[in-house]
């Protein structure tokens, strides 16, 4: 599994993701075969476009990353740093990790610039999260 598919599940099938409003219609005492269990674009690679056959509920990843930061002993700043962000989601944050990712979205920089890398992953990596059905605030894209 690549390691945005691994971020895409530690957000998207958190236990406690807080759903956002979700033209859906899904009802929140529906059976768990509802559409809100039923994520398939959350898995499907990050080029293929986010729409699917069965409508799913769009998560909050600014409440999903808080309430994890919540209850993590390290404080972390996720909202800025791609290595936070990756700790948070207990994944590995290492350089090579690092540069793993830059190749699964297509980065086009010099990998060994790691600030720049680390920079552009952030950014890249919640603008994929917005577009695979996550809420995510406009200041954190």
């Amino acid at each position: 599994m690549s390691i945005f598919s691994n971020i895409l599940n530690k957000i998207f099938h958190h236990d406690s993701a807080p759903a956002a409003a979700s033209p859906s219609g899904a009802q929140p005492g529906a059976p768990a075969g509802a559409p809100a269990s039923a994520t398939p674009a959350a898995s499907a690679p990050s080029s293929a476009p986010a729409q699917s056959a069965a409508p799913m509920q769009e998560v909050d990843v600014e409440a999903v990353l808080t309430k994890m930061q919540e209850s993590h002993g390290e404080q972390l700043n996720w909202r800025t740093s791609i290595v936070d962000l990756m700790k948070l989601l207990g994944l590995d944050s290492s350089l090579s990790a690092r540069k793993e990712l830059a190749s699964e979205l297509h980065y086009s920089g010099n990998t060994e610039d790691s600030a720049a890398m680390n920079i552009w992953l952030h950014k890249q990596v919640m603008q994929k999260l917005a577009e695979n059905g996550g809420k995510v605030p406009d200041d954190l894209k």
